[in-house]
């Protein structure tokens, strides 16, 4: 802390320069002439209309200079280099101060020793959830470099058909397999995830690898140089890359330069987004987990589709450095997996605090497999009923049937609009250059939802109301940690009340399981029939958990529970792919 000791004289006196400023940027000394931007009156009046405020003629004709001047420091600001790894100096933190959360980092414990028998079919390998194939491994029954080539022929037969891969690294894949395979013979495995293959989200940095981020704009992109921090710790854990899946251009939708990445369950419909390609590929048996990214859905949507597991972290647990920024104060890295226990054994090797991530604080992951879900109190509010499917409902019940005591509870609803406002003005500063270049002409999608009209639809929210949107966002992070009282988790539709848009911004972790199949006919990114008319297909159905901030090991337990009482996890897609 500074102390003046100088007298009020003194005082102004040193101040002189940062009061010069502010009064400058007021219009009061040093103003821009208004005429030579082009500024008059009559365009402030009509600038009061969309941005809802009203002035007098007198109070225009004074702001004419001040607002001179903001235009003038704003187009400077502009011309500044601001890649897109920059954050910014306000870091979102989700933690409610008094309030005491697990520090303890036991990682994975409770892993079960015996392993079903290795079959002898691709198919049934491919598909074998991420920890029974680390069993094989660890037992002899199967090699790294087995498991990579069989990865590897299937993406080179069906990533083509779903369109979800960018980019195959199969030198490096099999080079880290060998690795892999030659360490565990010396009897150095790492890490229980030791010599599994994996896809990573076309967000993030890898060695040799284009990034593109999905977008047209950067489908020519150099390599990377290094790996980002999500991509070295699964190195680290031994684990081996087999490339990058595929995301909706600049991480909305499923839809990137290369085509729609497709539902593996029904090919005339995408796969939604925007870990559209993680998803995909985990769903077909392509990688044993895949790497995602969520900032409002984009884990838990697509895992909804395509039937996987998917887990969303709590806001600032895994390091995002490396990898492309959407909006700071809400992207998190996830998972997409076969099972929950392959979940926690992915965020086990990946969670750790990151000085190159500023949002990213050291939280310790502990998380016993052997957990009994009886006793746990999980809440749900039943005027979510009234939406849900009937699948959402038969899996609260089966929570009930493991001991889970049901509690009724009315949760808070979010300002879900106003919220959004941060989103939208985060996500259009990350990427001013592509609106005020026009390169944004060149994404592949241009409907009235993509991005290009909303990063321009955006210039026109005042900061001022960005600021107050963060102002109501704290008071909603108290609301959702109140409705956490005296519960372990919350469980309910993907989509119910707001709990996925509210959970963003709060911070809480969320795990989407699959809870059966349902019959609809294809739908848009959105949801919606593509055509009404259309046959129906079977596709899966999710249902959700969220748990208080940093308790994935409730989420895992309960998502193991449902998992192992709905017996609908092993059912596959069927594609006819020669």
């Amino acid at each position: 802390m500074t102390y003046f000791t100088t007298s009020r004289r003194g005082f102004l006196t040193a101040a002189g320069g940062a009061f010069s400023a502010l009064a400058a940027m007021t219009g009061r000394a040093n103003a821009q002439d208004a005429e030579e931007l082009g500024l008059n009156a009559d365009m402030l009046a009509s600038a009061e209309q969309v941005l809802g405020v009203q002035y007098s003629e007198v109070e225009r004709e004074q702001l004419l200079s001040a607002v001179a001047d903001q235009l003038d420091a704003v187009l400077a600001l502009r011309g500044m280099d601001k890649p897109n790894a920059l954050a910014p100096a306000l870091v979102f933190d989700p933690r409610i101060p008094g309030v005491s959360y697990p520090s303890t980092d036991e990682g994975v414990t409770g892993l079960s020793g015996a392993a079903p028998a290795r079959p002898s079919g691709e198919d049934d390998i491919a598909f074998a959830p991420a920890h029974v194939q680390a069993a094989w491994l660890r037992d002899g029954a199967l090699t790294s470099r087995e498991l990579t080539d069989t990865y590897l022929r299937r993406l080179e037969r069906l990533g083509p058909v779903l369109q979800c891969i960018v980019a195959l690294s199969p030198e490096r894949a099999r080079r880290e397999a060998d690795a892999a395979d030659a360490a565990r013979a010396r009897g150095e495995a790492v890490d229980p995830l030791h010599g599994l293959p994996y896809l990573i989200k076309d967000l993030f940095d890898a060695e040799g690898l284009p990034t593109t981020w999905g977008a047209s704009t950067r489908s020519d992109v150099e390599p990377a140089q290094r790996d980002s921090a999500v991509a070295a710790r699964l190195k680290a854990a031994g684990c081996v890359l087999l490339g990058k899946a595929t995301c909706g251009a600049l991480a909305y939708g499923d839809i990137w330069f290369g085509g729609v990445t497709r539902n593996p369950w029904s090919l005339e419909e995408g796969s939604s987004g925007s870990s559209a390609g993680s998803a995909a590929a985990v769903a077909a048996g392509l990688s044993s987990f895949a790497i995602g990214t969520e900032t409002m859905g984009s884990i838990v949507s697509p895992a909804h589709r395509c039937g996987v597991t998917g887990l969303r972290p709590s806001f600032g647990r895994i390091s995002r450095a490396g990898g492309m920024a959407l909006c700071w104060s809400l992207d998190k890295v996830g998972v997409l997996a076969r099972a929950s226990e392959d979940a926690a054994l992915v965020l086990a090797a990946i969670n750790g605090g990151d000085i190159d991530d500023p949002s990213c604080r050291e939280t310790g992951f502990s998380c016993d497999l052997n957990t009994d879900v009886a006793g746990l109190r999980v809440g749900y509010d039943p005027r979510w009923d009234e939406t849900a499917d009937a699948l959402d409902i038969a899996a609260r019940e089966a929570l009930a049937d493991a001991g889970v005591e049901l509690v009724e509870r009315d949760m808070p609803a979010p300002p879900a609009d106003e919220l959004a406002l941060a989103l939208l003005v985060e996500a259009s500063a990350a990427f001013e250059e592509l609106t005020l270049s026009n390169q944004d002409d060149r994404l592949t999608w241009q409907d009235d939802a993509a991005w290009p009209n909303t990063f321009r639809a955006a210039r026109f929210i005042s900061a001022i109301d960005y600021v107050q949107t963060t102002r109501i966002r704290r008071r909603v992070m108290g609301e959702m940690h109140a409705a956490f009282d005296g519960l372990d988790a919350i469980a309910g539709p993907n989509f119910a009340g707001g709990m996925l848009n509210m959970t963003n911004f709060t911070g809480q972790p969320q795990l989407a399981v699959r809870a059966g199949f349902i019959e609809t006919p294809p739908r848009t990114l959105f949801g919606a029939p593509q055509n009404p008319d259309a046959a129906p297909v079977r596709v899966p159905y999710a249902t959700s958990l969220w748990a208080p901030l940093y308790r994935e090991d409730v989420l895992i337990a309960l998502g193991r529970a449902l998992e192992a009482r709905l017996g609908v996890a092993d059912a596959r897609p069927v594609l006819d792919v020669q």
